[in-house]
C-alpha cells in the first residue's frame, strides 16, 4: 500500500458548528495523519481559483459563495492510500446518500453544506496541495 497525501478542507458551515475537532477525529481514527493546516477566509479570487475546473457548471457560482462566507480549514492529510480513505471517510457528496458514520452522513446538511472538500485522485491532490501549500510547510518524517 501506498503512502499518499491529500487535500482536505473543512468548509465554512462545519466552522461555523464548531465541529472541526470532531471532523479531524475521523480523518485521525482511520489512519490518515494531519501533515499540515493552516485557517483561512478564501478571497473570491482563490476560491475561483481553486474550484476553476467546475466554471460553467451550474453550481459552480453557488460553491464560490459559500466557499468565502466563512474561514475554513485547510489541511494536507497522509497515509496509507490517502486519497481513497479520505473520499471514504468523508462519503457521498449528498449526505442523504452517505454512509452511516461518515463525516457527511453525521454532519452535513445538504449537498452545498457537505462539511468537507477532498481531493478525487492524487494527480489532483498534488495541485491542489500546491495551491494551498508550500513543501517547507508540510511536515515530512
Amino acid at each position: 500500500m501506498a503512502i499518499e497525501r491529500t487535500l482536505s478542507i473543512i468548509k465554512p458551515d462545519a466552522v461555523a458548528k464548531n465541529i472541526i475537532g470532531e471532523v479531524l477525529t475521523k480523518f485521525e481514527k482511520n489512519g490518515l495523519r494531519v501533515v499540515a493546516a493552516k485557517m483561512l477566509h478564501l478571497s473570491r479570487k482563490q476560491a475561483e481559483g481553486f474550484y476553476e475546473v467546475h466554471i460553467g457548471k451550474s453550481f459552480y457560482q453557488p460553491l464560490v459563495d459559500f466557499m468565502i462566507s466563512g474561514p475554513v480549514l485547510v489541511q494536507v492529510l497522509e497515509g496509507e492510500n490517502a486519497v481513497i480513505m479520505n473520499r471514504n471517510i468523508m462519503g457521498a457528496t449528498d449526505p442523504k446518500k452517505a454512509d452511516p458514520g461518515t463525516i457527511r452522513a453525521d454532519f452535513a446538511d445538504s449537498i452545498e453544506a457537505n462539511v468537507v472538500h477532498g481531493s478525487d485522485s492524487i494527480d489532483n491532490a498534488k495541485q491542489e496541495i500546491a495551491f494551498f501549500f508550500k513543501p517547507e510547510e508540510i511536515y515530512s518524517r
